[in-house]
């Protein structure tokens, strides 16, 4: 498929659009978070578990990702456990450490939410050449690399 003849843009306006996407997402995250019952830091690790699938994270390991410290992320296991949406289970290579999967019933009622999202973004990618969705797909890794390390390097909640 041939792309769609684009605008021709500054960096400085691709910041500002990604600004405005940002903006939109985390608008969006809290209005989602509600209608799940859950506040958005819950909300994000939840989406953590499930990015993780059957590779099921340590506590330490939604921390980490979460950028929360371990104490912090006990709290949100327990509200996710009490709300039904995770399961922990035991370690089978340390059994002093726990697992984190996602509950089939919360998973589903969670891709349900998303659903008609994820179409609307496939419409839009429908738009787009292989070339540029390599591109738009090889900037936001790299975005997402960049902006990982940055919390990492200025960031850190034990720092």
């Amino acid at each position: 498929m041939q792309g769609t003849p684009r605008p021709a843009a500054t960096p400085e306006q691709a910041l500002s659009a990604m600004n405005h996407l940002i903006a939109t997402h985390l608008v969006g995250q809290q209005e989602i978070a509600q209608q799940a019952g859950l506040n958005v830091t819950d909300l994000t690790c939840f989406g953590f578990v499930i990015e993780a699938g059957e590779d099921l994270l340590t506590a330490g390991d939604l921390a980490a990702r979460a950028h929360v410290t371990t104490g912090a992320v006990t709290g949100i296991l327990n509200r996710l456990e009490r709300a039904g949406y995770i399961t922990r289970r035991p370690d089978p290579a340390d059994r002093r450490r726990v697992r984190v999967a996602a509950e089939p019933t919360a998973l589903a009622r969670v891709q349900e939410v998303y659903a008609p999202y994820y179409t609307r973004m496939n419409d839009l990618f429908a738009d787009y050449s292989a070339d540029e969705i390599a591109v738009l797909h090889d900037w936001l890794s790299r975005a997402s690399t960049l902006a990982a390390q940055y919390l990492e390097d200025h960031c850190r909640p034990d720092a």
